[in-house]
């Protein structure tokens, strides 16, 4: 059936006239409606081709649409294995995610970190089993091993490893100080083990650490207290000034340091006034020997056995070093009137600190009793090693 070109009406196919409007229907009005069905009919193949093809790509995207998400289910529960450490349960739901989704990087990455971490996890357990036989060094370089792992690392995962990696460390540590402890080391070598001691993050080792610096304390204070009782005080000052390099807050070594200071001060001072009295008796000394060094003993005047007048007389010596040459001036008189001056050297030529010498001189012209005659001895004058 198709409708009339010009009233619209429907007309039965082959009839030659309109039923409603009475006119002659077109000769070729069913061929082109014949040829318009052949074409309609055409477009069916693409049509059903385009449909199947959407429909194809839309259940592909609702696959892959799947595999997404079971992919990034099977993620999550890894990164929840991994964060509790639970490496193998990680790394089993890893693979299976990465089956799922083959394009899957984040999942690829935190495979390799979750077998890194397994590989880890051996390291750790083998250090374990080298510090059970006190290998320290073979310890430390696989724990190094496994921390150099994880510098490549971040996030929540990877946090607790590296904590589990540092925790061993300082154990492994910690046992190797407390061995070194024990082998009775000098005090240097105690000094090198402080800083050891500081460098572990652990409350064992700070007690160790303080333990140590009041060894170090006790010797420095020691040693630095001999010197200071040498009257050593640079030396003194030096030891306590590096044992304060170790024990900066030791109010012991503090107290010591300021009396090093004090007791040098007041050694400088006296030692300075021992200097300025030497000066000064060196002074009244070389005074003494050189104006009052003979001391008069006695001089007399008397007649030898052939009339002869005879002065004799005995000086001693207060100098404080030797002395020469001495010669005794003096003078004669009777009742005031001066008969005569002489001088005499004493003998022996040399008198030591507190030696006595003697002087003797015999006048043959003088005819006058002895009695009636005294003698006044003027000056007396001596030489030193210094004057001469």
């Amino acid at each position: 059936m198709t409708h009339c070109p010009y009233c619209g009406t429907n007309v039965r196919d082959n009839e030659s006239y309109c039923i409603k409007c009475g006119k002659e229907l077109p000769e070729d009005m069913y061929e082109r409606i014949e040829n318009k069905k052949t074409f309609n009919k055409y477009w069916y193949i693409p049509i059903a081709i385009l449909a199947l093809i959407l429909l194809s790509a839309g259940l592909y995207h609702m696959f892959l649409q799947h595999q997404t998400t079971e992919a990034k289910e099977l993620y999550n529960k890894a990164e929840e294995h991994a964060a509790e450490g639970k490496y193998q349960e990680a790394s089993e739901h890893l693979v299976a995610a990465l089956e799922y989704k083959q394009s899957f990087s984040q999942a690829d990455i935190a495979l390799n970190f979750v077998e890194t971490a397994m590989t880890i996890e051996e390291n750790i357990e083998q250090a374990a089993q080298h510090l059970d036989e006190q290998e320290f060094q073979d310890a430390l370089s696989l724990i190094n091993e496994a921390e150099n792992s994880l510098t490549n690392y971040n996030g929540d995962a990877v946090s607790p490893l590296v904590n589990k990696v540092t925790g061993k460390r300082n154990s492994v540590k910690l046992e190797q100080l407390k061995y070194k402890l024990d082998q009775d080391p000098g005090i240097n070598e105690i000094k090198t083990l402080l800083w050891e001691a500081d460098a572990i993050q652990n409350d064992e080792a700070s007690d160790i650490a303080g333990t140590i610096r009041s060894q170090i304390v006790d010797y420095t204070f020691s040693q630095a207290s001999e010197q200071l009782n040498e009257k050593q005080f640079s030396d003194a000052l030096i030891l306590v000034e590096d044992g304060l390099k170790y024990a900066p807050e030791s109010e012991k070594l503090q107290s010591l340091k300021t009396t090093i200071d004090k007791e040098k001060t007041a050694f400088e001072t006296a030692q300075q006034q021992r200097i300025e009295q030497a000066i000064n008796s060196a002074e009244e000394e070389r005074k003494l020997n050189e104006n009052d060094a003979i001391e008069l003993v006695s001089a007399d005047v008397e007649r030898n056995d052939q009339g002869n007048l005879v002065i004799k007389g005995e000086v001693k010596s207060v100098a404080t070093i030797p002395i020469n040459s001495i010669l005794v001036e003096y003078n004669l008189s009777n009742n005031d009137e001066t008969l005569l001056s002489n001088e005499v050297y004493v003998y022996p030529d040399t008198l030591f600190p507190d030696e006595a010498g003697e002087f003797e001189f015999t006048h043959f012209d003088i005819d006058q009793e002895a009695k009636d005659i005294s003698i006044n001895v003027d000056t007396i004058r001596w030489y030193t090693d210094q004057q001469q």
